[in-house]
């Protein structure tokens, strides 16, 4: 059982995590009983942390308005998940200089136990390279611009941008988003940060989803107009991401028919591979795509079924190479 001083900093903590909590809950928590989160309450009043209290059935404490807490409450899991957070802290222009200016701040106000912990973290690791999966720089985002985006989506404001794909560049990752007619105007909805590109999920100006990258937006001047919020039904954001980047983000693209189900198929891939089609119990559809036909050769060998290309041709030319490759190799 927790000591008294360490026990009312470990209940102010719980009451910072969530809106609301009952009695027997805090109790459960902290390893004491009810009567004794009642003292404990009134401890923290004495000391002038507003908690309020609410009687009955569905009675709760919470943390009352203008509460002035102590800084960085953090137990020792907390501590060790910023510091790493810092430490790795990338893709964003200025954050390594931020973050490690804010792991130097949070190592000074620490107590003395976690700062050793943290200084041991940030000593003992060393940070790859983002990128490895090709010779492609890590796209870098302007913070203000990742501000101003998350910004619009809090407020519910129309986001106004420029939307340029860079001549030249490969088209991995890119989604749906084109920037056929400028400036685009959307309702943005949200930020998702995924294989260290940063991507906008929004509604374009036709109700239809799109994802844009956000290193290839210049935004314009705020419209200040608000929309009508109208989310994906699931709010499953990530997955629109992924699903939309694997089906148009890529400089190859082929439709291959797999002598599977589409449940065995989809429990062999990853999402960001491919779409799966069903035909019937013992055939599907995966169309996917890739930077190379070496790639998509990779990803079918891996799926360990039987399958046959529909195209490209170019594709089938690859897969008969490589198959005499491999038949020279045993024979």
């Amino acid at each position: 059982m927790l000591e008294t001083s360490s026990r009312l900093l470990s209940l102010l903590a719980l009451l910072q995590t969530r809106p609301a909590w009952t009695g027997s809950e805090l109790a459960e928590r902290l390893e004491v009983t009810t009567r004794t989160v009642r003292n404990d309450i009134d401890r923290l009043r004495e000391l002038g942390y507003p908690v309020d209290a609410a009687r009955g059935p569905a009675g709760h404490y919470r943390l009352g308005v203008g509460a002035k807490l102590p800084p960085l409450l953090l137990d020792d899991e907390e501590a060790v998940a910023v510091a790493v957070g810092l430490r790795t802290g990338a893709g964003v222009v200025g954050m390594a200089d931020s973050s490690a200016r804010a792991l130097t701040k949070l190592e000074q106000v620490l107590p003395h136990r976690l700062q050793r912990q943290v200084n041991a973290i940030h000593r003992a690791m060393e940070k790859g390279p983002d990128n490895t999966g090709s010779n492609v720089e890590d796209p870098l985002i302007d913070s203000t611009v990742l501000t101003t985006v998350a910004a619009c989506i809090r407020d519910e404001h129309y986001l106004r941008f420029d939307y340029e794909i860079p001549t030249g560049a490969m088209m991995r990752g890119a989604g749906s988003g084109r920037g056929a007619e400028l400036p685009i105007l959307v309702e943005p909805y949200r930020l998702v940060c995924w294989q260290r590109y940063w991507y906008l999920v929004a509604r374009d100006e036709k109700g239809e989803w799109r994802t844009y990258r956000v290193d290839w937006m210049s935004l314009r001047m705020a419209t200040g107009r608000r929309y009508q919020p109208r989310p994906m039904p699931s709010e499953d954001y990530t997955d629109f991401v992924l699903r939309d980047v694997a089906s148009t983000g890529w400089q190859v693209h082929a439709r291959i028919t797999v002598f599977a189900s589409a449940d065995e198929v989809l429990s062999r891939i990853h999402a960001a591979v491919g779409m799966v089609e069903p035909i019937d119990d013992s055939t599907c559809v995966l169309v996917t795509g890739a930077d190379s036909l070496e790639v998509i050769a990779v990803y079918i060998g891996m799926l360990s079924l039987d399958f046959h290309v529909d195209g490209p041709p170019e594709l089938l030319t690859h897969l008969k190479t490589i198959g005499t490759r491999y038949l020279n190799a045993i024979s």
